[in-house]
Order: C-alpha cells, then structure tokens, then sequence
C-alpha cells in the first residue's frame, strides 16, 4: 500500500488550463461584468440624486419626530451611494488586471 502511495505522487502530472483565457464564456464574462460596473456607476448616483430629491420633499412635510426619520433615509441614501461607486470601481479595477 504505501508503495502504491509513493507510485502515484511520484507518477501524477499537472494539467494547465491554456484554453480557458480564449473562450467565449470568459470573455463574454469580462465584458458583461464589464458593462455592469460601468452602468453602475453611472446609474448610483442618478438614482441616490433622485432618492434624496424626494426624501428632502418628505422631510419638508414631515413634522419633527419624522424630519429625524428623513435625515436617517437621506444619510442613508448618500452611503449606499458611495458604496456603490467604490464597489463599481473596485470591479473595474480588478477586471483590468485580466484583459
């Protein structure tokens, strides 16, 4: 038995997987992850811009205990915004490195 164990490591090989890099598949996966960070980043902050548009007409209609509410929302809003932009960029950052 521990023959049989010193046989396969010392006859086992390494398989590289050259084609992989060329395929439709992982090129079309780059370039839709691609497209997605870009519309992204564009789309975050439309979107957050509008978000915080109406949560600032709410708020101004709001009586004190609800301008509290919207204050959060608005903060909110901003955040998401930004995490989305980093979390965009950081995708096309680490998309680049493989093309």
């Amino acid at each position: 038995m521990l023959s049989a164990v010193f046989f396969m490591l010392g006859s086992s090989t390494t398989a590289y997987a050259t084609g992989i890099r060329g395929s439709k598949l992982v090129k079309g996966t780059e370039r839709l992850i691609s497209d997605a960070t870009t519309w992204l980043m564009v789309l975050a902050p439309v979107v957050a811009g509008l978000l915080i548009i109406y949560f600032c007409i709410r708020r101004s209609a709001a009586d004190e205990m609800d301008q509290k509410k919207w204050n959060n929302r608005i903060v909110a809003a901003i955040v998401s915004c930004i995490g989305a932009v980093i979390g965009s960029a950081t995708l096309s950052i680490i998309i680049s490195y493989y093309q």
